[in-house]
């Protein structure tokens, strides 16, 4: 699998949170993981960022925040220039999805965890 650097959006150190389950299986497969949650922590080795880091280089934007919670992320994660966002369940917004596709992001409403262990990330 190539490496596709991906940004866990709403990760949490909770080990029961599927953003955690998610950092520690994009680990497993060998991806470059960052991440931004609500609060400073660290999942095997990645630290979790509070600010909008201006990561470099992001293929995936995995989200794991609702709706509402998404919208003080619109410009930044078009300015990080993502191949594609990942909606998981829970976290569908038809508006960000229009706005991503007018920026030729590609929008994928599925589960990080799936397409994982499925071999189609």
């Amino acid at each position: 699998m190539k490496n596709k650097k991906t940004l866990v959006l709403g990760a949490s150190e909770n080990p029961e949170r599927y953003s955690n389950m998610a950092i520690l299986r994009l680990l497993t497969k060998e991806q470059s993981v960052v991440a931004i949650g609500q609060r400073v922590g660290e999942v095997s080795g990645v630290k979790i960022q509070t600010k909008q880091v201006p990561f470099t280089n992001i293929d995936t934007v995995t989200l794991y925040l609702n709706s509402t919670r998404q919208r003080d992320y619109y410009n930044y994660i078009i300015s990080l220039e993502p191949k594609r966002v990942i909606f998981n369940p829970g976290t569908e917004n038809p508006e960000f999805y229009q706005l991503l596709k007018s920026n030729n992001i590609k929008v994928e409403v599925a589960c990080t965890l799936v397409l994982l262990g499925t071999n189609q990330y």
